[in-house]
């Protein structure tokens, strides 16, 4: 199924469109195609992505705050602005030392 979740031609802020929980992870779909999807992430202090893999190269950009990923086992602390590729099937995982939104893009193929 192919979907896009939010308006299409309607400016969007992208911290302000998905909010924390409590003790807890949020995730929101942008967009869902064939070719990949992106998707919102905004974990709370102490949550986090234990360790897998994709069979796909993934994109993350940190929205607000700080957020620690780890990759290959190498721990990477990136900030608001920045960003990292996940590469292909090498084992990852995310960490919230702090509360901290970020961004994540799958494309397939």
């Amino acid at each position: 199924m192919e979907t896009t979740m939010f308006d299409t031609a309607k400016i969007l802020n992208l911290g302000g469109s998905i909010g924390y929980e409590e003790g807890g992870i949020v995730s929101k779909m942008v967009i869902k195609k064939s070719a990949g999807n992106i998707t919102l992430f905004a974990f709370e202090k102490g949550q986090g992505l234990s360790e897998h893999s994709a069979p796909f190269d993934a994109f993350v950009q940190i929205i607000e705050g700080n957020g620690r990923i780890a990759i290959g086992g190498h721990d990477h602390r990136l900030t608001a602005g920045e960003m990292i590729i996940m590469p292909a099937n090498i084992p990852h995982s995310v960490h919230a030392d702090e509360r901290f939104k970020m961004m994540l893009v799958m494309i397939k193929g």
